[in-house]
């Protein structure tokens, strides 16, 4: 006789939301910058922390002040610690993500992007990201006048290693106003894909003869599946003027291929289809 269970194990996706929003907020930023060293602070709010759809069970908001240090146009690091609200937490801080990057544009035809994320989160933190403990990642984007290519992958760290592809298409619109002001607005959609881990349990027996009980023995087997994780819409719009710059980023996410277990909501992940939007500002120095 053989007993079958499935437990869901811990899947990560190449970014959060928040992070995906300041990757088009950098890639505009490039209008305004210099080669001079910058430092710079901002103040973020998502509106329903994400990771691909996933979400932890209190469907948790965030605000994120960030402190940047750009050593050059195309180089810097950023520190951000994240506090989480929701119905039993009010302004709790749940740890701090720092990155370090490179990006460049390439005579405005090919740009890229290189990263490696480093989160520190509390060990009490419920966030579906928070068993993250590294990441390494890189996108890249064929700029084109009617519509942009971008595509990238990611390798995250955890007690396991997944595997991660982004792809996706975006069209940015510019528009001058008088007084040096600039507003730029960045329809995009993506689509997610990377490996999911699990572990799969199962009860046997063996040994047993006629009225004697056999030995019973739990088999664990580990597995990992490469599924689309989700597919997202979002409308970046920045507003630029003098040293301030000003983000808005609606989106709605459909995640894909949840890990779930009968019976077990506690190791199944949570997620649906859902607006949520990204505000934030910062100001250069």
């Amino acid at each position: 006789m053989t007993t079958y269970m499935k437990t869901a194990g811990k899947f990560f996706a190449a970014l959060t939301t928040f992070f995906i929003s300041l990757t088009v907020f950098a890639q505009t930023d490039s209008v305004q910058q210099t080669t001079t060293v910058k430092f710079k602070l901002g103040v973020y709010y998502n509106s329903n922390l994400n990771y691909y759809g996933r979400t932890d069970s209190l469907r948790s908001s965030g605000f994120f002040p960030m402190a940047e240090l750009w050593f050059t146009k195309n180089l810097y690091i950023n520190a951000a610690p994240v506090f989480v609200n929701n119905k039993i937490q009010s302004f709790q801080y749940a740890g701090t993500v720092a990155t370090m990057g490179y990006r460049f544009n390439e005579k405005n035809k090919f740009a890229g992007h290189f990263y490696v994320v480093k989160p520190f989160y509390r060990s009490s933190s419920e966030l579906v990201q928070s068993a993250l403990k590294a990441q390494v990642a890189a996108n890249f984007t064929v700029l084109n006048k009617i519509i942009n290519l971008n595509f990238g992958g990611d390798i995250k760290f955890s007690d396991r290693t997944d595997l991660g592809l982004t792809g996706g298409l975006d069209h940015i619109f510019r528009i001058q106003l008088p007084g040096k002001k600039v507003i730029v607005i960045d329809p995009s959609a993506y689509v997610y894909a990377g490996t999911q881990q699990f572990t799969k349990s199962y009860l046997t027996k063996s040994g047993g003869f006629l009225l004697f009980p056999g030995d019973e023995q739990i088999v664990s087997e580990s597995s990992s599946k490469f599924n689309i994780l989700s597919y997202e819409f979002s409308v970046p719009v920045i507003f630029a003027v003098s040293k301030f710059q000003f983000l808005l980023t609606p989106a709605y996410v459909l995640p894909q291929n949840l890990i779930t277990v009968p019976g077990r909501p506690d190791l199944s992940e949570r997620g649906k289809e859902m607006f949520y939007a990204t505000v934030g500002a910062k100001v250069n120095f």
